[in-house]
């Protein structure tokens, strides 16, 4: 009789008697366990960013411009939705599914704008991208760009790099209707917190001086703003780069 205790020399001895049959159970097993490791860290990794980017979005030091009288003012609110531009998704303006979509939903609703029929899902189709329903660290403007160019029959352009006054000269052209713009900007330099976000432009109230921004996030809704804070606002850098507008037309 043992007393259950297994020495060394036992243990070779058993190592020995084992069956192949065994032995190739367990290296599967073991590739398995690798592998579903590796898939653990690629999922968490964005993970991370996008759950930060929710529930502990980054803070600045502005004043928020919901503070200001124009945000969401009811009459200029009415008036914005009457600019030529605006109209064409006034009945058409969807949000985006979940934090990480602002891009293909931005571009989904110039679509329709356009009176196409489009939807995230058809924005993203054959790209390669967001497959899972969420688009893990969120797209670059380049990356919606490219998007555009496959995916719509837009000629499409990036604008980045722009100065004040570039951006100025460019405001009237946001209520031309052969044109839509997207905005590729950080919400924080506007809200006071938040992460980089893409929206369609609705069109500039010149009389106001304001921009009609379209925003895709339930949680905000459209919203006027003055120029130099949505200039402010773009005129940042991402990890992949500056920041800018997207021309389609």
């Amino acid at each position: 009789m043992t007393n259950g205790n297994v020495t060394e020399p036992q243990r070779r001895e058993a190592g020995r008697n084992e069956t192949p049959g065994a032995s190739r159970v367990r290296r599967p097993r073991r590739v398995l366990r690798w592998v579903l490791a590796v898939l653990a860290l690629l999922v968490a990794f964005p993970a991370y960013f996008v759950i930060r980017g929710v529930f502990f979005p980054p803070r600045f030091a502005v004043t928020p411009i919901q503070r200001t009288a124009a945000y969401q003012d009811p009459k200029l609110l009415a008036t914005a939705w009457e600019l030529p531009v605006a109209r064409s998704y006034k009945t058409s303006l969807a949000y985006q599914r979940n934090g990480s979509t602002c891009g293909p939903t931005s571009l989904s609703d110039v679509e329709r704008s356009f009176g196409l029929s489009s939807d995230e899902r058809s924005i993203l189709e054959g790209t390669g991208k967001c497959w899972s329903g969420i688009c893990w660290g969120g797209l670059s403007l380049d990356e919606l760009a490219a998007i555009a160019r496959r995916n719509t029959k837009h000629q499409v352009t990036v604008l980045r790099g722009l100065s004040y006054a570039d951006f100025r000269a460019l405001l009237p052209r946001f209520n031309e209707p052969e044109r839509r713009y997207i905005a590729n900007f950080q919400r924080g330099m506007l809200m006071g917190k938040g992460t980089g976000h893409f929206s369609p432009i609705g069109g500039y109230l010149a009389e106001q001086d304001l921009v009609f921004v379209l925003d895709v996030n339930a949680k905000w809704k459209p919203w006027l703003v003055e120029p130099k804070r949505l200039f402010d606002a773009i005129d940042t850098t991402s990890s992949d780069g500056k920041r800018g507008l997207l021309l389609l037309e």
